[in-house]
């Protein structure tokens, strides 16, 4: 995974492009399955429109020596993005008028856009603007603003049922390593590991959209199999560095997601973070909006806008690690695992089952031999059919992984049958 992040850094991505398609294409490498579609600018997409589509060959500032004191090529976190073509000079005052910096840390260069209003800009950092002495300078942007199409990828594996789980990432910002490459490098590694399950109990879709109107174009194409078939989804975003885990909550906090998010954690890494819907930020605004309504949360590792080096030149890959990804990885398998075997269970017998002569239970009675199958009688208790795994899982204090394996028990031995509500 962060072989690929390598690979995926250095590209200018916005959201159209051919740093998108790039992107896309070497996505598609590691995941043939990966399918990549083009929507024309000027789609109408809900209230949306697709935007014309953005490249960017070069820019740069010269000073009157023609010394480059800003170079796209070294960092494109240097350009506003969606900037216009530029070619002028300017004095000292001018061009602090079109250069941004992030006055609270001086030291970085900020992550800035303007994909809606059409403008030039530079970014570099307030130590660098404060220390330019009057001069002539040479501004240049080669880009090109002109009617394509915005890009996305999709991948769908097939399950035993046409039920969907929804993992999401996006694939628009430029140099950002935490909250552009991670997403894509954890999503792809699941693909390819989702594969190897097949066939799944659930339909999984996965999605590489450039951040809010790829997300609303994609549903304006999807929403009514998502709407019908989506069981849970989770979106993938800042997923790389090592700090802590964190959740965003679907808008009211009570989905399928939610609940399974909550309850690995709570077991397996009990520090995280988590967030309730109003202090959302990504394409979770889209998945919960009212109307479309899917159960989606977001998963970080820190979330987005809660860390320093967010939406800056710090947010470089020495900030994520293979180890952080993988990290993401386990808890979305563990997550995955869970989902693939939840479901309602209910005792078949009155009264408490025989254990014994089945071989679930201590055929000798003494104080303490009961201990070793707490669990499995806890999780009789309440299988009446209204709780499902993670319900008896909250309830009795048992990891689902463990719930699990008794349920596998029980139903050899024809003691509990499975009600498939969800």
């Amino acid at each position: 995974m962060y072989q690929l992040a390598e690979k995926l850094f250095p590209i200018c991505r916005s959201i159209t492009g051919d740093g998108v398609r790039k992107t896309l294409q070497i996505l598609q490498q590691e995941c043939p399955e990966l399918k990549i579609y083009e929507v024309e600018s000027g789609t109408k997409v809900f209230d949306w429109e697709v935007p014309d589509e953005w490249n960017i060959d070069d820019a740069y500032i010269e000073n009157s020596k023609g010394e480059r004191i800003v170079d796209f090529k070294k960092s494109n976190l240097h350009v506003m993005g969606y900037s216009m073509p530029m070619d002028r000079y300017v004095g000292l005052e001018e061009l602090k008028s079109i250069v941004y910096t992030q006055k609270d840390q001086p030291d970085v260069i900020p992550y800035v856009t303007s994909y809606y209003c059409r403008r030039s800009g530079f970014c570099m950092s307030e130590n660098q603007l404060a220390s330019l002495p009057e001069d002539r300078y040479h501004c240049v942007i080669k880009s090109e603003l002109k009617k394509g199409s915005l890009t996305y990828g999709e991948i769908i594996l097939n399950g035993e049922t046409d039920k969907e789980v929804l993992l999401s990432t996006y694939i628009c910002h430029p140099s950002m390593a935490n909250n552009e490459v991670s997403g894509p490098c954890v999503a792809i590694e699941l693909a390819k590991w989702l594969k190897s399950l097949q066939p799944a109990r659930y339909t999984y879709r996965i999605v590489f959209l450039p951040e809010t109107i790829g997300s609303i174009t994609y549903l304006s194409r999807n929403i009514d199999i998502m709407k019908k078939n989506t069981v849970a989804g989770f979106l993938l975003s800042c997923v790389g560095d090592e700090r802590t885990y964190s959740i965003v909550e679907s808008r009211y906090g009570n989905t399928l997601a939610d609940r399974l998010l909550q309850n690995v954690l709570h077991y397996h890494y009990p520090d995280y973070k988590r967030y309730s819907f109003l202090e959302r930020g990504s394409d979770e605004r889209q998945y919960n909006f009212p109307g479309v309504d899917l159960p989606v949360c977001a998963v970080c590792r820190s979330k987005y806008g809660e860390y320093p080096e967010y939406h800056t030149s710090k947010d470089d890959l020495n900030l994520i690690s293979e180890e952080g990804m993988r990290g993401t990885v386990e808890l979305m398998k563990k997550c995955i695992h869970a989902l693939e075997h939840n479901g309602y269970y209910r005792v078949k017998c009155l009264c408490e089952p025989q254990y014994g002569r089945r071989g679930l239970y201590p055929t000798v009675s003494q104080k303490g031999s009961y201990d070793s199958v707490r669990a499995l009688t806890n999780f009789v208790a309440y299988a009446d059919g209204t709780n499902d795994m993670i319900d008896i899982s909250n309830r009795i204090e048992v990891p689902v992984e463990e719930l699990i394996l008794i349920a596998e028990k029980l139903l050899q031995n024809n003691l509990i049958e499975r009600i498939d509500r969800v």
